[in-house]
């Protein structure tokens, strides 16, 4: 077992050099398997994880969902979904702020990209709210935080791979998602709401929009609305499976690109590089973990942690306790993907053990690492609005964050102590 903790601590050691993740995982997956069994056993193991990760169903998921996203942002969806969401809520104090959760919200909804919604929203809704006088803390506070709802609201790339190493069912996940996703929205706009209370000047008022310009901000997000309908509702309805739907929903993000965008070839061409860069990243750091992960597994971590929890003989509750602290304190030295997929194969066996439901399980990681993504040192999403937004201060961002960190821990709680919010949905469609 030894092993097993000298090679986490050569891969962070790695990450911290500054070489990819998904090499980390890879060279030190390698290396540790081959030490402990052959060099060719290691070289077979490789070449067989790498096959069947691109082979695998379950993963084809992720580039028609990566594709469908990046259709959406290309289609400029994303302004239609904050004007409609400044229709109703701008007139309010910290309106544009409340707005902003709404509308990151609905992008995530068809995007499945934490980074993808902070990077897209920090584009239209920051100076928006710098126009009408809002502080930098509230503005990038409430981007930061609205995305990283990207990760849970389906379909989310990061529930995807737990399904995949967990063999849980992804829509099962999907929906589970759901009500957790709208809970963090009203949250995140209490904690606007509370701010804005202690300190009026940090979000002003605005005008109100009349009936018909709300109706008609409404009617200019009907694709946003039919797409989110079109792919969840089929995979809810047993119409499509996860991977038929993603198609689905990727194909019907091209027409609405033709529809308002009018592409040309050189647009269409960004679009499939995107997607594909952004797919080739994904797939490689699924294979480097897979490849750390079978390591581990021979190095018998994963028993040895199980004989000292029934050892120790503490209750479900307080593993589990412990396990969600663990996960907050590893939040904040590794970036999302790489948390999931380093700890997860080691851990849902023992939350299996303990007679927990790995899907609601699945929602608690996310929401954990949805906390990760806005907490230094290594919060992305602050990351991103930094380097779109050179002038505003990373202490300044994180400042903006702080409440809304706050609001997650009250998430988290609540998820915790109340599994049916995550249950619900999938007991309700048999899934």
């Amino acid at each position: 077992m030894i092993e097993a903790f000298w090679g986490v601590a050569a891969m962070l050691g790695l990450s911290f050099l500054r070489l990819p993740i998904a090499f980390s995982l890879a060279l030190v997956g390698f290396f540790g398997f081959a030490h402990l069994t052959s060099t060719s056993a290691a070289l077979s193991m490789i070449a067989s994880v790498t096959h069947e990760s691109g082979m695998s169903y379950t993963l084809s998921v992720i580039p028609l969902f990566v594709l469908m996203g990046s259709f959406v942002t290309r289609a400029g969806l994303s302004r239609e979904l904050y004007a409609a969401s400044h229709a109703f809520l701008g007139h309010r104090r910290g309106g544009l702020a409340m707005a902003t959760i709404v509308a990151c919200g609905g992008f995530s909804a068809i995007c499945g990209s934490s980074l993808a919604t902070a990077a897209t929203m920090s584009k239209v809704a920051i100076p928006s709210m710098r126009e009408y006088g809002y502080a930098d803390t509230l503005a990038a506070g409430s981007v930061a935080a609205g995305g990283t709802l990207g990760i849970l609201l389906p379909p989310s790339v990061i529930l995807i791979i737990y399904g995949f190493l967990t063999e849980t069912s992804i829509g099962a996940l999907f929906a589970a998602g759901v009500i957790p996703g709208l809970l963090a929205v009203m949250l995140y706009i209490a904690a606007i709401a509370v701010m804005i209370r202690i300190d009026p000047t940090l979000g002003p008022q605005s005008e109100a929009s009349d009936a018909r310009a709300r109706l008609r901000a409404l009617l200019r997000v009907w694709q946003v609305l039919v797409l989110f309908v079109l792919v969840m509702g089929g995979i809810y309805g047993g119409v499509f499976t996860p991977t038929e739907a993603a198609g689905v929903g990727a194909f019907g993000a091209f027409i609405f690109v033709i529809l308002r965008a009018k592409p040309d070839m050189a647009l269409l061409r960004a679009v499939l590089r995107d997607a594909a860069e952004t797919t080739a990243m994904l797939f490689s750091v699924v294979i480097g973990a897979m490849i750390f992960s079978n390591f581990i597994s021979i190095s018998g971590v994963t028993g040895a942690l199980s004989d000292t929890v029934q050892a120790l003989q503490w209750s479900p509750a307080m593993v589990l306790a412990v396990i969600i602290a663990f996960y907050i304190v590893l939040g904040a030295v590794l970036e999302t993907m790489s948390m999931v997929l380093l700890t997860v194969p080691v851990i849902y066996p023992i939350v299996a053990g303990l007679g927990y439901d790995l899907v609601w399980f699945g929602i608690i990681v996310v929401v954990v690492t949805e906390v990760s993504l806005i907490t230094p040192p290594i919060g992305m999403n602050v990351f991103v609005l930094r380097s779109i937004l050179p002038d505003i201060r990373m202490a300044t961002i994180f400042r903006g964050v702080f409440p809304f960190v706050l609001a997650d821990i009250v998430r988290l709680a609540l998820l915790t102590l109340f599994p049916t919010l995550s249950l619900f949905l999938p007991h309700l469609f048999a899934l």
